[in-house]
């Protein structure tokens, strides 16, 4: 996949049980509010070095369509900005796991959550490379 490209595809979508389980237990964790990110470094056997899932509370949001909206807007910003981590971890020869949850309670801005997402990825990289 070439540096330019902003896609989303499948194989970098976080959905193995196994490994969302082991991001919420062993995985660490810090907060841009109002995202918080989950995140492991991992040994996983896909060709892809970040794969990352994205989650609300339905405990803030009990309709589904408020729910879905902020995952596609998570989902939307990630996908803009996440071409600095994804060089980070080529360069250094990792491979991550990342999940982006939305802890605010009330429906967010595109421009908001764009800047808050920047700032998560740009210290999810800081991170990586301890």
């Amino acid at each position: 996949m070439s540096a330019t490209t902003n896609r989303f595809p499948k194989a970098e979508k976080l959905k193995s049980r196994k490994m969302l389980n082991a991001i919420f237990t062993a995985g660490k964790s810090f907060s841009v509010f109002p995202v918080k990110v989950f995140y492991i470094t991992s040994e996983n056997k896909t060709a892809e070095p970040l794969q990352a899932g994205v989650g609300v509370s339905v405990r803030h949001f009990k309709k589904a369509v408020d729910r879905n909206r902020i995952k596609r807007l998570l989902r939307e910003c990630y996908r803009l900005n996440k071409q600095p981590v994804l060089a980070t971890l080529e360069n250094h020869g990792k491979k991550a796991a990342v999940f982006f949850l939305y802890i605010g309670k009330e429906l967010p801005e595109y421009v908001l959550l764009n800047e808050k997402m920047q700032q998560a990825l740009t210290k999810l990289e800081e991170q990586l490379v301890r």
